[in-house]
């Protein structure tokens, strides 16, 4: 089966159809939660502390909803406008942005203490159109993104990459643009759950009497085959449930349900459904 980038641009690829499609996939659903999580645990952000993080191609606001679990503020960007409104249709928490990565992004310096990405550089290789080079459009992404984080800040970009002279042309230009860091190769003996993470620092943070810190890049996962893919997806679900409570501070299904309709009515959105008796009810499975 062709790869999705070399049918069409990411724009029209995702059209109303397909963002739809690709949203309602419990499958894609599964994968985008594993990812995401791992990208965080790569990410190492302090724990307990307030950190604004960049989605970088948030789509319809699948990692989104995994960064809001874990209780981060975040920005997401995407050039396929269908699948962002989507996103918008599903009152994703973040601030949306339509954005071609490949043009740069027009934060102000230090913005984001973090940056995430799954899925979506290796659409920058391609060129979708005469005036597209992918040097240049990686070479402004990538230095474009180094300004945009903190110093001592970290990026994860999950790709699929076709090529290793692909690998090496995404990775060296990283590096020509400041960043250090590298390939972080998970499950390596997995045809299947094999995953790519373009782990970057954006400098090093300051250690003790003012001296450089040591840059050691992460572990890759180490494994094979479908009992890979099994325990990520549970060890997912496990982390997930976890931050939900901790998140809620205890509070039971309807009451962050209450609390959470309440604070949509104050942001003055529209159709919020009222309270009642059923609010919060788990639904009989019917058979």
């Amino acid at each position: 089966m062709s790869r999705p980038e070399h049918q069409a641009p990411p724009e029209i690829y995702y059209g109303d159809a397909e963002a739809r499609k690709y949203t309602a996939n419990s499958r894609i659903q599964s994968i985008q939660s594993a990812m995401t999580l791992r990208a965080l645990e790569l990410l190492n952000l302090p724990e307990d502390e307030p950190a604004l993080l960049l989605d970088i191609g948030c789509g319809s606001g699948l990692s989104g909803e995994i960064l809001d679990e874990e209780g981060y503020t975040w920005v997401g960007v995407d050039i396929a406008p269908s699948m962002l409104e989507v996103a918008i249709e599903r009152e994703v928490e973040g601030d949306l942005f339509l954005q071609d990565i490949g043009q740069g992004f027009g934060f102000r310096p230090g913005s984001f203490d973090g940056a995430i990405s799954i899925s979506v550089i290796q659409w920058l290789c391609n060129a979708d159109a005469t005036s597209h080079s992918p040097p240049a459009r990686l070479q402004r992404f990538f230095s474009t993104l180094y300004a945009s984080l903190t110093r001592g800040a970290r990026a994860v970009l999950q790709f699929y990459p076709q090529s290793d002279d692909q690998v090496t042309m995404i990775t060296s230009t990283a590096m020509r643009c400041g960043f250090e860091g590298g390939l972080v190769v998970d499950y390596p003996n997995s045809t299947k759950a094999k995953k790519y993470f373009l782990c970057l620092f954006a400098g090093a943070a300051s250690g003790g009497e003012g001296k450089k810190a040591k840059i050691e890049l992460p572990a890759g996962l180490q494994g094979e085959g479908e009992r890979a893919i099994a325990y990520e997806r549970r060890r997912g679900l496990e982390r997930k449930d976890r931050r939900k409570v901790d998140k809620r501070g205890g509070m039971r299904d309807k009451d962050w349900i209450l609390r959470k309709k309440e604070l949509y009515r104050q942001r003055g959105k529209a159709d919020v459904p009222r309270d009642s008796k059923y609010t919060g009810r788990r639904r009989k499975v019917a058979f």
